[in-house]
């Protein structure tokens, strides 16, 4: 309904005779500052003196007279130096409150498919708290992008080809035996409870194989127990199966970005003046074996050819410089290069008393996301992993997330739905359990919540064109406080007074229907019960 009342009032002022005839800006709502007592905010007046070039008061004052005509608008004000700031009509917030429609109508996004892939950790050990912070921002855009009407799909890429399952034998085979792995292999008690477990007949060139599809299953339980669920585990494999590599040097030797030198096999790159990549990289080595990067081309061509039209890789911080290269190789494969679209998230600092933790007590180099979801609790995790951009580096306060009272944002909202829910049982019992409507007119703490669920669609539709989910944990945290705020001051069950208390337990069904699913998004339960 927002949607449907900018193009009414864009309509009015096309027509309008002050404005008739003039190329105009387009027209988009902000949330009004609260100082001003006005429900949304225009700066449509400063972008039209760009072309008018008139003052954007004189043109804010113009278009006022303009949009008190338009039905569900109660008042316009022109403010300095040209905002436009608009009251709207209660019967027009109720309406938008009533709405649950979340996917976008006009949204032709189903025939252009979205993949995100996210966490693709090597299958040698458990999943550390990093690879935690990427799955959950993963799993949130994609459970965003689908609310929203887009066609989008998940992806883990398991490397499990290369020499890895070799080293991986030989450290595991250290264990065994009760020594320690070879100084290049991989370390950790985790190795010393997977030897426990190895089989006692399993032949030692299966060692490697055998470990790695243990450590797979248990990175997929983890992925459970963390609330992801992948479209699809894609194993690299099944590209070499497929001799996937060998046919997209044969395609990238057909477009003329190959060439040998010192018996290796290139990517020209540079030859490109459209690529980002500074240096040509090797494709096959001079023993013919093929590099992780010619496996990364062929496993993007492998995306492409699946028919998505926009690859979002989710990568470590550790990955910058796979990003111009991997640009290269869209663009050599014949896609635009705005088609992959990479996101880097920072590192994660957990803090406890004040000090940084820097040591797992059985991984030995790094804190698990096992380790982490057993001391706070997954709800705990996700939503403060969903509160950061990835782009910022994070402090995780261990201190606060084991706290269970409202210091803690994620009980801070989980309470409200537990608390909307007790005062529906509460109504149950008095044997109200119908509540339609809404009464005018609407008390400020009434009209605070409502204008709140009024922007939920919007926030969604900031967190796709920002790729962070941020947005939504601030906006349950606010949306939590016009609650608190709201239930502090509306008795909610009035026996004397029936046709509020309906009113009232309308707009507390709404608060509980916006959290539930807001939380639903970031992976996090909505507890009836607390």
């Amino acid at each position: 309904m927002l949607e449907q009342l900018k193009k009414d009032i864009t309509v009015k002022l096309s027509n309008a005779a002050y404005f008739k005839g003039v190329h105009l800006p387009p027209v988009d709502f902000a949330a009004a500052p609260s100082h001003t007592g006005a429900d949304l905010s225009l700066n449509w007046a400063m972008a039209a003196a760009k072309t008018l070039h008139q003052n954007p008061l004189a043109i804010a004052q113009e278009a006022c007279k303009v949009l008190r005509e338009i039905t569900f608008i109660a008042e316009a004000e022109a403010v300095a130096p040209g905002f436009i700031n608009l009251k709207l009509e209660d019967a027009f917030i109720i309406k938008m409150a009533s709405d649950r429609r979340i996917k976008d109508s006009h949204n032709e996004s189903g025939t252009h498919p979205i993949l995100i892939e996210f966490v693709s950790a090597n299958p040698t050990g458990p999943l550390h708290v990093a690879s935690g912070r990427g799955a959950s921002l993963g799993d949130s855009l994609v459970k965003i992008h689908r609310a929203l009407g887009y066609a989008c799909d998940s992806e883990y890429y398991v490397n499990d080809a290369g020499n890895q399952a070799e080293l991986l034998a030989i450290s595991i085979k250290a264990r065994k035996e009760g020594k320690e792995p070879p100084e290049n292999g991989y370390h950790g008690s985790y190795l010393i409870d997977l030897a426990k477990r190895m089989p006692d007949d399993l032949p030692e060139d299966q060692y490697g194989r055998w470990a790695m599809e243990e450590l797979i299953k248990t990175q997929q339980q983890d992925m459970k127990d963390f609330h992801v669920n992948f479209t699809r585990w894609f194993r690299e494999s099944d590209l070499h199966k497929e001799q996937a590599p060998k046919k997209a040097l044969e395609f990238l030797t057909q477009q003329g970005y190959t060439y040998e030198q010192d018996g290796a096999v290139w990517f020209g790159s540079t030859k490109d003046n459209e690529a980002q990549d500074d240096k040509d990289r090797v494709l096959v080595r001079k023993d013919g074996r093929p590099t992780y990067f010619l496996a990364d081309i062929s496993y993007h061509k492998n995306k492409y050819d699946r028919g998505y039209t926009t690859l979002i890789d989710i990568l470590g911080a550790d990955h910058h410089g796979y990003v111009p290269r991997m640009k290269a190789a869209v663009h050599a494969l014949g896609h635009e290069e705005n088609t992959f679209v990479p996101i880097i998230h920072q590192l994660v600092h957990l803090t406890e008393h004040g000090e940084q933790v820097k040591m797992s007590k059985r991984a030995g180099r790094f804190i698990t996301l096992r380790e982490l979801m057993d001391e706070v609790g997954t709800d705990v995790c996700r939503f403060f992993f969903a509160s950061r951009t990835p782009n910022a580096h994070m402090l995780f306060d261990m201190d606060l997330a084991k706290k269970r009272t409202n210091e803690n944002p994620v009980f801070y909202v989980q309470y409200v739905h537990a608390r909307i829910h007790s005062i529906f049982k509460a109504a149950a019992e008095k044997g109200i359990t119908d509540y339609p409507s809404v009464q005018m007119p609407l008390q400020p703490q009434e009209r605070a919540l409502l204008l709140k669920l009024m922007w939920f669609k919007q926030i969604l539709r900031n967190c796709v064109a920002d790729l962070s989910p941020h947005h939504l944990t601030t906006y349950l945290i606010e949306l939590a406080g016009l609650f608190h705020a709201f239930y502090d001051t509306c008795r909610v069950l009035d026996e004397n007074n029936l046709e509020q208390t309906k009113s009232r337990l309308f707009i507390c069904q709404r608060v509980a229907e916006r959290i539930k699913k807001g939380l639903e998004f970031i992976g996090v339960s909505a507890p009836e019960e607390m």
